[in-house]
C-alpha cells in the first residue's frame, strides 16, 4: 500500500466474546485451525504495513504469547480494564500519536481483504478526510451499528442503542476506521460512557469529528463477507465455510484437482503445486506443502507436512510436522509423526506408525508394525509385525538399520541396536545386540514337537 503520510495499524484484541462460550479469548479461536487473529495480521502483512500494534485485554496474557511467537514485530498494548472500544484506542495513544494517520480494525475479521484495505486508505487520502470508515450492506444486520446518514452529517448508532426506525437500516458500520490521528485524538477527549453498557464507543468518534468540522467519509464496501465479524459460534462456523470455498476455488484455478470441494479443507498457510490431486474428505493444516503430481487419499489429515512430487498417499493417513519425498508412497491407515522423513520412493503400509525415523529411498515397511527413533537404510524390507523397541521406561534409544538389510516379521529391536547392511533378522526374532554386515540374527527358542498331544490330552480328560 503506497501512502505519501505515515500509517500505523491498531487491532482492537482485548475482547471477551461472551457469546462464544470459550475459555479462550475470541482472537484466538481457531478457524481452519489457525487463530482468528492471524487473518487481519496476515491481510497487513500483505500490504506491507508493518507499524502494528494489538490492544489486549481478556487473558491478554495469552494473546501476547500469541503475538511473541508468531507476529514478533507486532506492538502489544493493555487494556487493563474493557471499557469499549474508544477506550481501547485511547490506551494506545501515547503510541500511535507519532503517526500521521492511523487504520484501526478488529481483530476478529478473518476474511478481511486487501482490496477493501487499500480501497478505504486510497479513498480516505484521496478524500483528505479525517476519518473514513469502511460499510457494508447486509440483509440482517442484527448485532451490528447503523450507518445514519443526515443533512447534519454521518453517524453510527449501535444495535443496542438504536431506535426501530434506525434498526431498519441495512448499512452498517465495518469496524474498520481510517482517521488522521491529529482529529482522532481531539475528538476522544470528547467521549461519554453514558449509554446502556456504559462503555466508551469508537462509533462516537465519527459524529464528534464531524461536530469540529471535520470530513468524515463511509466507504461502501460491495463485499460484505471481507467484513463479516464473529460473535457467536454459528458465525464462526459459517465464515470457516466461507474462507475455505475462497481458497480451495483460488487452489483449483491454478490447476488443483479436487473432485468434493465441500468436504475437503485446505488451511490458509498450506501451499499447493499444480496438478495436485485432493480426494473427498481431505484435510491439510498448517504449513504443509505439497508437490506437482501428488495425491491425497481420502480422510487422510495432513499436519505441517512436506510432500514432495509424485506422492502417493492413499487414504486414512496422518502424517504430522514430516516429510515424504518424491515417489514415496503411504497408507492406507499409516500414522507418520515428529519429524519423519520417507525417502525416494520409499513405502509405509497398513497399520503402520512412523515417529521421528528415517525410511530410506526404495526401503518398504508394509503393514503392522512401528518405527520409532530409527533410521533405515536404502532398499531394506521391513517384514509385518516388526518394532523397534525405543524406550527403557526412563529414556528413548535409537535403532540403526543399514541398507539392502531382510527384517523378518513379528521381529522386536530392542534399542540401542545397529544392524549393518545386508544382514538378515529371522521371523519372530527378539534382537538385543547389534548384528554385523551381511550375518543372519536369529533370536528364538527352537522349536519343540510332541507327537501323539491330541491323544494324550484326550486321555487325561478321559
Amino acid at each position: 500500500m503506497s501512502v505519501s503520510a505515515s500509517m500505523a495499524v491498531l487491532v482492537l484484541a482485548a475482547g471477551r466474546g461472551t457469546r462464544m462460550k470459550s475459555v479462550l479469548p475470541k482472537v484466538l479461536l481457531p478457524l481452519l485451525e489457525e487463530p482468528l487473529l492471524s487473518y487481519p495480521l496476515r491481510a497487513l502483512a500483505g500490504l506491507g504495513l508493518d507499524q502494528v500494534a494489538a490492544v489486549v485485554g481478556h487473558e491478554g496474557e495469552r494473546v501476547e504469547a500469541y503475538l511473541k511467537k508468531s507476529w514478533p514485530s507486532t506492538k502489544v498494548l493493555w487494556q487493563r480494564e474493557q471499557k469499549g472500544t474508544g477506550h481501547a484506542v485511547l490506551v494506545g495513544r501515547d503510541w500511535w500519536k507519532a503517526f500521521d494517520h492511523l487504520l484501526v480494525l478488529p481483530g476478529d475479521v478473518p476474511l478481511l481483504s486487501a482490496p477493501a484495505l487499500r480501497s478505504l486508505a486510497e479513498g480516505h487520502f484521496r478524500s483528505r478526510a479525517d476519518a473514513t470508515f469502511l460499510s457494508i450492506e447486509l440483509d440482517d444486520p442484527a448485532g451490528y451499528g447503523r450507518v445514519v446518514r443526515s443533512p447534519q452529517g454521518l453517524r453510527i448508532v449501535e444495535h443496542r442503542d438504536a431506535s426501530a426506525e434506525e434498526r431498519a437500516i441495512r448499512e452498517v458500520n465495518s469496524g474498520v476506521y481510517l482517521f488522521k490521528t491529529a482529529a482522532l485524538d481531539e475528538a476522544l477527549s470528547e467521549l461519554s460512557c453514558d449509554n446502556s453498557q456504559g462503555e466508551y464507543y469508537l462509533t462516537d468518534v465519527i459524529p464528534a469529528i464531524a461536530r469540529k468540522g471535520g470530513f468524515v467519509e463511509a466507504s461502501l464496501w460491495d463485499r460484505a463477507d471481507d467484513l463479516a465479524g464473529v460473535n457467536d459460534p454459528l458465525q464462526l462456523a459459517a465464515l470457516g465455510r466461507t474462507l475455505r470455498d475462497r481458497i480451495l476455488a483460488s487452489w483449483m484455478a491454478a490447476g488443483v484437482k479436487c473432485i468434493d470441494p465441500e468436504s475437503v479443507w485446505v488451511g490458509p498457510r498450506v501451499m499447493l503445486a499444480p496438478d495436485v490431486f485432493l480426494d473427498p474428505h481431505v484435510q491439510l493444516w498448517g504449513a504443509t506443502e505439497v508437490g506437482e503430481g501428488s495425491r491425497i487419499g481420502s480422510f487422510s489429515v495432513l499436519r505441517d507436512a512436506r510432500i514432495g512430487r509424485f506422492v502417493e498417499i492413499v487414504g486414512h493417513v496422518h502424517v504430522r510436522e514430516s516429510t515424504l519425498r518424491d515417489g514415496a508412497k503411504a497408507g492406507p491407515f499409516s500414522f507418520i509423526r515428529d519429524g519423519a522423513e520417507m525417502r525416494e520412493e520409499s513405502f509405509v503400509g497398513r497399520f503402520v506408525e512412523v515417529k521421528k525415523s528415517v525410511i530410506g529411498e526404495k526401503s518398504k515397511v508394509p503393514h503392522l508394525s512401528y518405527i520409532g527413533d530409527a533410521s533405515v537404510g536404502e532398499g531394506t524390507n521391513i517384514g509385518a509385525g516388526t518394532i523397534t523397541c525405543n524406550y527403557d521406561g526412563k529414556n528413548k534409544h535409537e535403532t540403526h538399520i543399514g541398507k539392502d538389510c531382510f527384517i523378518g516379521s513379528d521381529t522386536m529391536l530392542v534399542a540401542p541396536l545397529t544392524v549393518g547392511d545386508r544382514a538378515v533378522i529371522g521371523a519372530g526374532s527378539v534382537i538385543t545386540h547389534d548384528v554385523p554386515e551381511g550375518a543372519l540374527a536369529v533370536a528364538r527358542a527352537r522349536q519343540r514337537l510332541i507327537e501323539g498331544w491330541e491323544e494324550k490330552k484326550k486321555g487325561k480328560k478321559d
